[in-house]
């Protein structure tokens, strides 16, 4: 079966029959396939700073309130994520084989697999909400919204997942337009109901959390009915297709994902440290490190993009059995993508207090946090290279290796460093390390990448 609907489909059509592609066709596909993510990813920064300037302008206690458990939504966040990616990878690598029965199957399974594991991570998140901001560092004075803040998160776990899953199938089917849309119109759902709930309904912190979990809700649920019922290559109600178990489906997603689970966990849980870090430095200290780091997430969203067409591209050129084309991809997306966050940290170099003052109007917060994402901004074309490198790995299945080298530069080098410099130097201190630390693991990754033995190294979908 071939879906052609535009010259992006057309074209990795192309890496699963076999044709050769010249380099303007491979580097227009990458950016095809790259731009609607990266556009989603920038629109929801975008939105983020409006969501962040909403809470901002509640005062310094609800911004921390907010910023000192965010590090651990990640966490939980990213759980998702690793579980979403064990399974669309298999389902990149049938759909480069031609082998779309087999796609739907693991998608299937992806769905049982990862409902089940949502439920346990909403129960988890919901019984440590309450203690989580003392054990923090957080005081009395934040404590109470932001357990509030963490426990309606926890909630809309399940969710959270469905459209992880959901958004991940599709786009290691190729369709990265359509996750693109509905993460933007996330973005903006999440901002009216922010807006209706905390200054018309006045709940403040509360307010912003129940908006976030509606938003996710909504979405959620319109990703997975197009993923499950309307996509071409994998909706799932086929006539003469029955579902039954493999397995094998289950073993290589945990393969996969087990590894990026726990780089998650533990990279996470360093982030978790590096605010305990910054929390005895006071509360404008995590106000203004929670906002810098939403402003810097400006820059780095597009490496995300680039990084989503390069799991796409590499999964399915895996797949196809085309190592020509993994090499010749995973070079061009590498070098795109640090040209592009090179570009956007010269920006956010120049407007770094203009960033900071869009979501905050406390003025020592816009200047300390100018002076940290000026830091930062030197460290944006190799935060670059280790995204698209692991992107790479990942779609081809090597996961294990590049969470190992990411761990290690993370807890090693960026906590050592950020507790040694925040003694003297404070907040500027911490960032100074992570600047340093993201250099460092981008080099090491890049490296990796270039030696091309996550070519032969990652697990391969298989299954009867």
């Amino acid at each position: 079966m071939k879906v052609q609907k535009g010259k992006s489909d057309e074209l990795l059509c192309f890496i699963r029959d076999g044709k050769e592609l010249t380099n303007s066709e491979k580097l227009n596909l990458i950016f095809q396939l790259s731009i609607p993510s990266i556009l989603a990813q920038i629109t929801s920064v975008v939105m983020f700073f409006i969501d962040q300037a909403m809470v901002g302008h509640l005062g310094a206690e609800a911004s921390a309130a907010c910023g000192l458990v965010e590090t651990t939504t990640w966490l939980f966040g990213s759980l998702t994520g690793a579980a979403s990616m064990g399974f669309s990878v298999q389902v990149a690598h049938f759909i480069g084989a031609n082998d779309f029965e087999k796609a739907r199957q693991v998608f299937r399974h992806g769905l049982i697999a990862t409902s089940i594991l949502s439920v346990v991570l909403m129960l988890v998140a919901a019984a440590i909400a309450r203690p989580l901001p003392y054990w923090l560092g957080g005081g009395a004075d934040i404590a109470h919204d932001a357990s509030l803040y963490f426990f309606i998160f926890a909630l809309a776990c399940p969710f959270f997942q469905l459209n992880s899953l959901s958004g991940a199938m599709l786009k290691c089917s190729g369709n990265m337009r359509t996750p693109s849309l509905i993460s933007v119109v996330m973005c903006v759902l999440d901002v009216v109901f922010n807006y209706i709930l905390i200054y018309i309904f006045h709940l403040g912190v509360m307010g912003a959390a129940i908006g976030t979990a509606l938003s996710i809700v909504i979405c959620g649920s319109v990703q997975a009915y197009i993923a499950i019922f309307r996509n071409p290559m994998l909706a799932l109600r086929r006539i003469g297709e029955r579902f039954f178990w493999v397995t094998d489906y289950l073993v290589n997603a945990l393969k996969i994902g087990l590894p990026m689970a726990a780089q998650s966990v533990l990279m996470s849980g360093a982030q978790i440290v590096g605010t305990m870090i910054v929390a005895p430095l006071g509360t404008i200290a995590i106000a203004t490190n929670t906002l810098g780091i939403t402003a810097e997430s400006l820059c780095y969203m597009p490496g995300y993009g680039i990084g989503e067409a390069a799991t796409t591209l590499i999964g399915q050129s895996i797949g196809a059995a085309r190592r020509d084309l993994c090499k010749s991809f995973a070079r061009m997306t590498l070098y795109s993508g640090m040209i592009v966050m090179a570009v956007m940290g010269a920006v956010m170099f120049v407007l770094a207090y203009e960033m900071m003052g869009l979501m905050t109007p406390v003025e020592e917060i816009r200047t300390l946090g100018a002076r940290c994402l000026r830091i930062e901004a030197f460290a944006e074309p190799m935060f670059a290279a280790s995204i698209i490198a692991v992107s790479v790995c990942v779609g081809a299945g090597d996961t294990l290796k590049p969470a190992l080298i990411s761990l290690a530069s993370m807890w090693l080098l960026r906590l050592t460093l950020a507790y040694t410099l925040s003694l003297r130097y404070g907040l500027v201190g911490v960032w100074t390390a992570m600047a340093i630390e993201l250099t460092v693991r981008g080099i090491m990754l890049s490296a990796r990448l270039f030696r091309g033995r996550w070519m032969h190294s990652g697990v391969t979908a298989t299954g009867d």
